[in-house]
């Protein structure tokens, strides 16, 4: 069998949702980096694939993706025991409707705070702009001091953007993985010496105290790890904030209806937003042991993919999948196993990511705060390459000349 690694690079999102149109069968079988891969797709697969008798994700991530995306001693590297222990401590962070409102009123301030210089400015790059407000928002919830929120933005992003390629981007990467693993590693030494303050029940503080399986605490570059995988998914939130962006100025009547307030359109926005545009485009792990999905030989230490991206778009499970339309999720919200831009299964038990409550809330709460701006949207490239891991808006989204309405400008107004 010839090695797809190649065909993934070129067509990025859509090589799985390609394969999956020429074949019956209830998998798709390739070779990626020389292993030999099967990839499932489908609620039952699903639960399949985070059964963690068929299949484990500890051995499965590459190197690069570990320097760049998650750091090495990650909670992503762990399974059975130890990862529920490590797991813990995030679900304890962020799941919950305190905490999660407790972080989204601190992204909404420096929203609200950002937003009122916006005005004076001829543009503003959303995708930039939201980094930033999320990079200080996440950062005052988890009581980590910032002295430059710009350059921490910027290695933030960095680190999702280069995790899926090779090149300028990757190196990039890596590099700001190792400046801020040093940043927050010498904070946590700080804090531990007594030199600096974790407030408490911040993220900065459940990480410093947090002891693991073996009743140890982390070290400090392992805590510093960790702790960037709280802060740097809510950052990474500036790719859906900037699709909303690019959602609401291709659908108008969307942006209108986000406009009047509706508590339960707003959710299904979010979920729309999160179920169309692409994000992760699948997820691996290996066989534990010879296995057999729906007739088929799964041999032990196969490389298994779970197909997120084309799940996501599968008209088996939805209707004109490559319609954007938050309708479907007004009146039905997104049965676990079958929404999963952001990985699948029980947040408690398996690898979804436990902060999908606040991406879901911080959506909720910016979609409409975004929908209420008055702004031009000038000439610019406004596609995004399915053929780019991760994809974004090429420009970035400008808005130009934006106008806080009145309504906006009344509400600051009495805050300040």
């Amino acid at each position: 069998m010839v090695d797809s690694s190649a065909a993934l690079l070129a067509k990025g999102y859509t090589w799985l949702p390609d394969r999956w149109r020429r074949t019956d069968a209830p998998v798709v079988r390739a070779r990626l980096m020389g292993r030999q891969a099967v990839a499932l797709r489908g609620p039952d697969a699903v639960r399949f694939f985070y059964d963690e008798r068929h299949v484990e994700r500890r051995s499965a991530l590459p190197e690069p993706v570990l320097s760049t995306l998650f750091g090495h001693g990650a909670v992503h590297t762990l399974d059975g025991h130890a990862h529920r222990v490590r797991k813990e401590m995030f679900l304890s962070l962020l799941t919950g409707p305190q905490a999660v409102a407790s972080l989204v009123e601190c992204v909404t301030a420096a929203w609200d705070e950002a937003v009122a210089s916006w005005p004076g400015r001829p543009s503003v790059v959303l995708f930039d702009e939201a980094s930033r407000i999320l990079t200080r928002g996440v950062c005052r919830w988890a009581g980590v001091p910032l002295l430059d929120a710009d350059e921490v933005a910027r290695d933030l992003v960095a680190m999702v953007d280069g995790f899926a390629t090779a090149g300028p981007r990757h190196w990039r990467a890596r590099r700001a993985r190792n400046r801020c693993e040093a940043w927050l590693g010498h904070l946590v030494e700080d804090v531990r010496a007594g030199i600096a303050t974790a407030p408490a029940g911040s993220a900065l503080d459940a990480v410093v105290r947090h002891r693991d399986a073996d009743g140890e605490f982390l070290d400090p570059r392992t805590a510093a790890v960790e702790l960037l995988n709280v802060i740097r998914p809510t950052v990474a939130v500036c790719w859906f904030v900037t699709y909303a962006g690019h959602a609401l100025h291709h659908r108008p009547e969307v942006r209108e209806r986000l406009r009047e307030g509706d508590p339960a359109h707003a959710v299904a926005f979010a979920h729309e937003l999160r179920r169309f545009y692409p994000f992760a485009p699948f997820l691996g792990g290996l066989a534990v042991t010879d296995l057999r999905w729906r007739g088929e030989l799964i041999p032990a230490g196969t490389l298994v993919l779970l197909d997120l991206f084309g799940q996501n778009h599968d008209p088996a499970l939805w209707d004109e999948p490559y319609t954007f339309d938050p309708r479907r999720f007004v009146d039905r919200p997104p049965p676990r196993d079958e929404l999963i831009p952001q990985g699948g299964g029980d947040p408690a038990a398996g690898h979804r990511c436990p902060g999908e409550d606040v991406t879901v809330a911080l959506l909720w709460a910016l979609g409409p705060r975004l929908a209420r701006l008055e702004y031009d949207v000038p000439d610019q490239d406004l596609r995004i390459p399915l053929n780019r891991m991760p994809a974004r808006v090429r420009s970035g989204f400008v808005l130009g000349k934006v106008r806080v309405p009145v309504a906006e400008r009344g509400l600051q107004t009495v805050s300040s």
